[in-house]
């Protein structure tokens, strides 16, 4: 059956929205409550260091240290550090370093210094 030239025009001009019916888009879901609102980087102990790299020392085969890094989530950047400083012996330095500026050490001579400047106030020429 063919369309009337009133149907035509309806269909045609599409009336407010130009011949589009608006999009409907659903609310977002609520956050879930287990996952924090600010992302956190990422720490490694230095067992779990220690045994991502013997993971990696054992997968000789063709493609294997690829699936050790894929599964775990690294850069063979971060591999080649922590392979470095695990050779050197620097098991402190498998452990997350703190961030931000150092403390200072006192200087244990400034004592000492301070004793001799208060020293040198008395005059002992008479």
């Amino acid at each position: 059956m063919p369309m009337l030239s009133s149907e035509l025009e309806a269909a045609s001009s599409g009336g407010a929205n130009g011949g589009r019916r608006p999009t409907v888009v659903p609310a977002p879901d609520a956050a879930d409550a287990e996952l924090s609102t600010r992302p956190r980087r990422r720490t490694f102990t230095a067992p779990d260091k220690l045994r991502i790299l013997a993971d990696v020392d054992r997968a000789a085969s063709a493609g294997g240290i690829g699936a050790v890094l894929r599964r775990e989530g690294l850069y063979s950047s971060t591999l080649s550090d922590w392979r470095r400083q695990r050779d050197l012996g620097a098991f402190g330095a498998l452990t997350p370093a703190r961030r931000g500026p150092k403390l200072a050490e006192a200087n244990p001579l400034t004592a000492k210094v301070a004793l001799l400047q208060t020293d040198t106030r008395v005059c002992c020429c008479a």
